[in-house]
């Protein structure tokens, strides 16, 4: 209690200073140098580095394998909307129950994969990005998944508002519904909407501050209160309807019905591939080196194929007796409030939709706000950390009017859910060099020099060409058919090839990164075999930095001999921090 008053105490007085006088600004609001930051280039001012891209200290790996579980579980559980897709692909009842489960089943072994580097390491995506696509290339590669998350993290602001929408009505009754509309048409909102989104925006808020890390507790808390909600929500339908679910969707498949379902699983995993890419971020928090992995393996398949089932039995049910077409919650919330108006429904409804608003706020914060945090403060490692990357991209988000995007842009909607294809490239190319050709030897303290003399991450001028060039094979194939969902005419081939998406990009990068780097090694790839490296030899918590400073952390002292970026053998520093 006593370090955390000394803590609070010292931010405070750094705030004061901070309108006192130029200087005390400028320190409030730049970040400060890692012993990585010193050491890894030394002598010039770029700054590389800052406590939240520095690996995660002992003492912030605080995520246990059940940690992982309860995260998993509440994230995935609230996918009562996914058999949509899938009916409306034109899949009936069992059909889409099984595409689900084999779509999230190859999304989950992806998952496993990309999260045993950041596991092993405690890195997060931006700097494993450094690893795999160079010190430059890197920007790249970061700088898109942090635009498509801002515009991620406005949209589901938007979806959790109709939740938001149902509280207060809930609470309100008429006095919410009958606010008057001072809003014009073409805006695409009207004055009930905007509060409701205003109001949902806020609860985000305080999130902002908090590292992944902290979060522990509130994922748990949303995984106990999640299950509850949907199960009752399910029963609910069930009972009231006398379990009418009619013929629950007959398959309108005629013809070619291999690459329909091939369409439809790839449909499934975009709607996990923004959390494939993102799992890095979540996974360097890990206590153990493989607690991230088997623990989301074995929850999240089934959790999304039940939950989507779920969705599927209730909403036919429900549209076959009421004479409805719904398939969102917070429309089927809506529909009983009209139904059943009295106070013990409002106050039912009321409890479900706070969940189902909880359970979008959680998976806000882990699929958009967190990894735009993360990569933020790559891109402005001087000024950027998480948190304040997370309170940008809360006012970013309002910002670019998601209602504006959902209402008038439907091409722009399809875009962001086919965008998919464009990370699965980056997804094979980090697992083929992590396991593959580098045989999960990373060199964390290269990994923040920018500078030519870095021998092992700075390949061609800052970018891996062989990544490059895997990636834009990856994406080709499949491109064409992409661009025919946005409205452009394209052949059948295209059509058919866009319509494996996901697994063609991920497939074409992954066997041509390793084709490309078995006759055309990278110089990193060259120096680990020059050396005998076998798996996973790198890891630990002692960093050497290029100019031979070991980095350990508090209360170790470890005295050897190193060598400098340029091959140099030095006696080598003993540099002992409380943090990297």
């Amino acid at each position: 209690m006593g370090a955390t008053r000394a803590t609070l105490g010292a931010k405070a007085t750094t705030f004061k200073n901070a309108f006192r006088s130029r200087e005390g600004f400028k320190f409030f609001i730049e970040t400060h140098d890692t012993a990585l930051d010193k050491h890894g280039h030394p002598g010039t001012k770029q700054s590389w580095s800052n406590e939240d891209l520095d690996p995660t200290p002992p003492e912030k790996r605080t995520w246990r394998w059940w940690n992982f579980v309860t995260f998993y579980l509440g994230l995935s559980f609230g996918n009562w909307t996914l058999g949509s897709t899938m009916i409306g692909i034109g899949l009936n009842w069992w059909e889409s129950i099984l595409v689900i489960f084999a779509s999230q089943l190859i999304s989950s072994i992806a998952m496993f994969f990309n999260s045993r580097c950041a596991s092993v390491y405690h890195i997060g995506y931006p700097v494993v990005a450094r690893s795999v696509f160079g010190m430059w290339g890197s920007y790249y590669f970061v700088g898109a998944r942090a635009a498509l998350a801002i515009i991620w993290y406005g949209v589901q602001l938007y979806s959790g508002a109709s939740f938001m929408a149902n509280i207060l009505r809930c609470i309100f009754g008429h006095a919410y519904t009958d606010i008057p509309n001072h809003i014009p048409t073409s805006v695409g909102i009207t004055t009930q909407g905007m509060l409701a989104f205003f109001l949902f925006w806020l609860v985000h808020f305080p999130f902002c501050a908090f590292r992944p890390y902290q979060l522990r507790g509130f994922f748990w808390f949303k995984s106990i209160i999640v299950l509850p909600a949907v199960w009752g929500l399910f029963i609910f339908c069930m009972v009231n309807t006398k379990g009418n679910v009619g013929s629950v969707y007959a398959s309108k498949i005629s013809a070619s019905k291999g690459w329909f379902i091939m369409y439809a699983i790839n449909s499934g995993m975009g709607n996990t591939a923004t959390l494939i890419t993102n799992q890095p971020d979540i996974a360097r928090w890990s206590k153990t080196e493989s607690g991230a992995q088997w623990s989301q393996l074995m929850t999240q398949p089934l959790s999304v194929t039940v939950s989507a089932s779920l969705g599927i039995l209730a909403t036919a049910a429900i549209n076959n007796t009421w004479g409805l077409d719904l398939w969102n919650p917070w429309d089927l919330l809506g529909a009983i409030l009209d139904r059943y108006w009295s106070a013990s429904t409002r106050f039912a409804v009321f409890l479900s939709a706070f969940v189902w608003m909880v359970s979008i706020l959680g998976t806000n914060i882990a699929a958009n706000m967190i990894p735009f945090g993360s990569d933020s403060s790559m891109l402005f490692p001087r000024y950027i950390t998480i948190p304040r990357g997370q309170y940008i991209v809360e006012f970013l988000a309002f910002a670019i009017c998601p209602w504006k995007i959902l209402s008038s842009a439907s091409v722009f909607t399809t875009f962001l859910s086919g965008y998919g294809l464009f990370m699965a490239s980056v997804v094979a190319i980090m697992i083929c060099d992590y396991y593959l050709l580098t045989r999960g030897n990373v060199f964390i303290g290269y990994l923040y020099d920018g500078t030519s003399s870095n021998r092992h991450y700075y390949y061609h001028r800052g970018w891996n060409i062989q990544g490059v060039i895997a990636y834009l094979c990856g994406i080709a194939l499949p491109f064409p058919g992409f661009v025919g969902t946005l409205g452009a005419k394209v052949s059948t081939g295209a059509t058919d090839l866009g319509r494996l998406g996901w697994l063609l990009s991920f497939t074409v990068s992954f066997v041509v990164y390793y084709a490309i780097c078995t006759v055309w090694p990278t110089r990193n790839q060259k120096l680990i075999k020059e050396m005998g490296l076998t798996w996973e030899e790198q890891k630990g918590d002692t960093v050497i930095a290029p100019d031979g400073t070991q980095i350990v952390e508090e209360g170790k002292t470890v005295r050897a001999l190193g060598e400098t970026s340029d091959g140099t053998e030095v006696g080598q520093e003993t540099y002992t921090v409380g943090k990297y």
